[in-house]
């Protein structure tokens, strides 16, 4: 009969910040996979186990989080922290029950790895656990390039956009050649990608978004500031530069959280903010965890290069790079519905997200795979992390395992 309670349906229960902060912690602590996994156990946990919404709505939801920028799956876990807790403290509840497991954890590594000094780490046992971190980079970006060419650049207008994309970023590197190839891509997708028939979708399901048209206005706004502002006050503090390049990444990012990683290192590594030794590390190690792949920005702001870095920097870092997403999805929700169906939406969508596989394509070669490929034996062993989690569909975590192994005897080779 305890059994029973616990499945009771909840969807006419009242919720509270709490009871979603539960719920999420436990999702924080056992989502691995990526953000398309995570919305699969958002979906056991909050639609068939715990009836906070049905399956039209959830779906409703997650069109949403597709389209905007952003960690996808974040943004979902908070738009149904605030639907389910009535306002802000239950997205707010949602975002830190699955965000701060893994960002408190990889924060700690990165405060251990600056005590200890990298150039300490990188010899023996640990030198070559790290190494083989770096590797998993190569595996699990390659498998997401892979996967996002198959399903967001499937036909030759959008692998056009995506080639034309790779051509950009390698003219222009850093940030501006990354905004200015998923501007092509949007601008390119109304031309070329208007005729594809729209996918079935689900009607609309009902979602009582406790928020009104003004309320998600004045986000919006804050959203914009939020970009355009800090720049001009970075002298008065190094944390306002930290929180302008991890937000400008963060408001970026689209196509999922392994999208973040070149618009990172354009930030961080190119700046001298933070070696790239440490980058790759750091991306490897937050492959091992649970929850959101943004959670990567903790590290990066607690191994930065004095006068940033160490606790505040984790914390700015952290909030910045997810706020943007935040932002525009709680603005966006009393929004969504009207929106959702417009042709020249979807069209420009399609166009930005092949660009996006050609940004991570540029991304794959450099720096995760001239970083991390130094022998032949390397390339081995990235090529069978590859093929563990394409072909025979062995999880993350145990791909993860298997390379930190083998790192100290890849090294070893040397």
């Amino acid at each position: 009969m305890a059994d029973e309670a616990v499945e009771t349906p909840e969807e006419n229960s009242a919720g509270s910040p709490g009871e979603v902060f539960r719920a999420f912690l436990k999702l924080g602590l056992m989502s691995f996979g990526g953000p398309i996994a995570h919305l699969g156990y958002f979906r056991a946990e909050l639609v068939e186990r715990r009836r906070w919404i049905d399956d039209a709505g959830y779906a409703d939801l997650v069109a949403l989080c597709q389209f905007l920028p952003g960690p996808a799956s974040s943004q979902l876990g908070f738009a149904l922290g605030l639907i389910r807790g009535g306002g802000f403290l239950g997205g707010l509840a949602a975002w830190a029950g699955f965000t701060l497991p893994s960002a408190i954890l990889l924060a700690a590594l990165a405060l251990l790895s600056s005590y200890v000094g990298m150039s300490a780490l990188s010899g023996g046992v640990i030198g070559g656990i790290l190494h083989g971190l770096k590797l998993v980079a190569v595996a699990v970006v390659a498998q997401a390039v892979w996967g996002m060419a198959r399903t967001l650049a499937p036909d030759q207008p959008r692998a056009g956009i995506a080639l034309s994309a790779i051509v950009m970023v390698t003219l222009a590197a850093g940030s501006f050649g990354q905004v200015a190839a998923i501007a092509m891509g949007a601008i390119a997708g109304l031309v070329l990608c208007r005729d594809e028939t729209p996918a079935e979708t689900p009607a609309p399901g009902h979602l009582p978004v406790p928020l009104s048209r003004r309320t998600g206005a004045i986000l919006l706004v804050v959203f914009a500031l939020l970009l355009v502002l800090p720049p001009f006050f970075k002298a008065a503090s190094p944390y306002i530069g930290v929180f302008d390049s991890f937000y400008r990444s963060g408001a970026l990012v689209f196509g999922g959280g392994h999208v973040v990683l070149p618009l990172l290192q354009a930030e961080v590594v190119t700046t001298g903010w933070v070696l790239p030794s440490q980058f790759l590390a750091g991306y490897g190690l937050a492959q091992a965890v649970p929850g959101p792949l943004f959670t990567f920005a903790a590290w990066l702001g607690a191994v930065m290069a004095p006068p940033a870095g160490g606790v505040t920097g984790a914390a700015v870092a952290l909030v910045a790079v997810f706020l943007p997403g935040l932002l525009l999805v709680t603005g966006m929700l009393p929004f969504w519905g009207a929106l959702r169906g417009q042709p020249l939406a979807q069209a420009a969508m399609r166009g930005a997200n092949a660009a996006v596989v050609g940004i991570l394509g540029a991304a794959l070669y450099t720096p995760v795979f001239t970083g991390a490929v130094l022998r032949p034996m390397d390339f081995a062993a990235a090529v069978t992390g590859f093929l563990l989690l394409t072909v025979w569909k062995v999880p993350p975590l145990a791909v993860v395992v298997v390379l930190a192994v083998l790192g100290p005897f890849l090294t070893g080779l040397y």
